[in-house]
């Protein structure tokens, strides 16, 4: 089924519930009348709801029709919000500065509304370190934060190393 708008001879429906130009509800009526009272006023019959039953059609002209779905769909685009997961990375050694510079992006990642990944990056044998250890390494940036965050996914051993994933509560 396809998702064009059905107009005037368009419209397979013996009986329409019909919305007027001003939109008063005209009631049902058969196809025909309606369609000579939307010729009558020099507009377009147009099916808005062809699941219903009875369908209901609009009398209204078609480029006014188009322009407001058109307005409506572009407005709920501009109010979905993505969300991303930008990923930090810090290593054992990262220093404190360095450590506040990364805190400070993170917090207004999170401001921003997307989720954090903290990667903790550990060469070789470091892989194999007390997990411990290694979660206290990744709380010293956590505790640098500015803004209210949760913890989406608890600290876990990765393939580069630690990770953890947070989010603003």
């Amino acid at each position: 089924m396809s998702n064009r708008t059905r107009i005037n001879q368009e419209i397979r429906a013996q009986e329409l519930r019909v919305i007027g130009a001003e939109g008063e509800n005209l009631g049902v009526l058969p196809f025909a009348k309606a369609l000579a009272a939307a010729e009558e006023l020099g507009l377009d019959l147009i099916e808005i709801s062809p699941n219903a039953v009875p369908p209901v059609g609009r009398i209204m002209d078609f480029g006014k029709y188009q322009y407001l779905e058109n307005k409506k769909a572009s407005q709920t685009k501009a109010k979905a919000h993505r969300t991303e997961t930008k990923i930090i990375q810090i290593k054992i050694g990262t220093g404190e500065h360095d450590l506040e510079l990364k805190a400070k992006k993170v917090s207004e990642f999170l401001t921003e509304g997307h989720r954090v990944k903290v990667d903790l990056f550990l060469p070789g044998r470091a892989k194999y370190l007390n997990p411990e250890f290694l979660k206290s390494r990744v709380e010293r940036i956590l505790q640098l934060l500015t803004v209210e965050y949760k913890i989406a996914d608890e600290p876990k051993k990765s393939p580069k190393g630690m990770s953890l994933i947070i989010e603003r509560k």
